[in-house]
């Protein structure tokens, strides 16, 4: 199963204290914001920008740090 929001970036509103914690992260989709029970295999901090990298069934993303590349010089 493909979820539309693997490959969106998202907002964590509550932390992921480590790896086998869980957080929620908000992600905009269907233009308005769905809350998503997340996942990672490290710690993130509340408010922190992170990747869907996937979603299992029961709306649980598993997600990555949200690295954003530099602008390229001008």
């Amino acid at each position: 199963m493909h979820d539309e929001v693997v490959g969106s970036t998202g907002k964590l509103s509550s932390p992921i204290r480590g790896p086998g914690t869980l957080g929620e992260v908000l992600v905009a989709v269907r233009g308005g914001t769905e809350g998503y029970i997340a996942r990672a295999a490290e710690a993130i901090p509340a408010g922190s920008t992170v990747l869907v990298v996937g979603v299992d069934s029961g709306r649980i993303a598993d997600v990555v740090p949200w690295i954003p590349l530099p602008d390229p010089a001008p």
